[in-house]
């Protein structure tokens, strides 16, 4: 018998009061698969990251994670059965060090037996975050607080991360070693939903991609067999590579 999708969205609609952003979506993702989510600015894709992981209930349409409806529950059943969102900006404890925003975490995770073990692999993960353990998050770089975001998420060892515009406003050299990471915990067994401006990283890092366009999932494919020129065009995006696309 085959595993349930680790998740699954059905005939999903959603919107913020009287504007509506997803319309009748389906889309899945198989455990361990990487699947990147690709589409104009304003086509509902930070939209179905939020319904993902529980942090906006849809209106109609159900939501489930390894087989179990969890539509209308809050965020804290998803990530107890292991959904966890990172989501786009910096979303750390400005006020607290780099290493006092992993330990809150951790403790409630792990224990405080267990907190060594998680501070040395987010450090593994990301050396830069654990040469700055000591400093202020919120004087890090933009690019060092979404890996001190990523540190606290993947440690966590979750059973699909949803990663939302992780590249945005980062150097190149700081998108090339998030998606380096990526790359291993995708390995490790992690399913990952990417939901990407750079397209080009996505599609390098996912299995599958998938379309979205006016709050619905137009088109998609195994990323080895799709025409990306069609892809691009279906989703009205200039094909450039994605370089300039959220």
């Amino acid at each position: 018998m085959a595993a349930a999708p680790v998740l699954e969205l059905a005939g999903v609609d959603a919107g913020y009061g009287v504007f509506h952003a997803l319309f009748g979506l389906d889309l899945r993702v198989e455990p361990g698969e990487a699947v990147a989510l690709v589409g104009t600015n304003g086509a509902g894709k930070t939209t179905v990251a939020r319904v993902a992981s529980g942090l906006l209930t849809p209106t109609a349409g159900t939501v489930s994670v390894d087989g179990v409806d969890l539509t209308g529950r809050p965020a804290q059943d998803f990530a107890r059965a292991g959904v966890v969102h990172a989501p786009e900006g910096r979303s750390v404890f400005a006020s607290l060090s780099v290493e006092e925003n992993l330990l809150l975490p951790f403790r409630r995770q792990f224990g405080r037996a267990g907190v060594a073990d998680a501070l040395a692999r987010a450090y593994e993960l990301f050396p830069r975050v654990g040469e700055r353990r000591n400093q202020l998050a919120g004087t890090l770089s933009g690019g060092e607080q979404r890996m001190l975001t990523l540190a606290r998420a993947l440690v966590l060892e979750p059973r699909l991360l949803i990663a939302d515009e992780l590249s945005l406003g980062l150097a190149p050299v700081i998108t090339a070693e998030v998606y380096d990471v990526l790359a291993r915990v995708r390995d490790a067994g992690t399913a990952l939903l990417v939901v990407e401006q750079h397209v080009d990283h996505a599609l390098a890092l996912a299995s599958r991609v998938v379309v979205c366009a006016h709050g619905q999932v137009v088109a998609g494919g195994a990323t080895d067999e799709v025409d990306l020129s069609t892809v691009f065009a279906t989703a009205g995006m200039p094909d450039d590579g994605g370089e300039a696309i959220r």
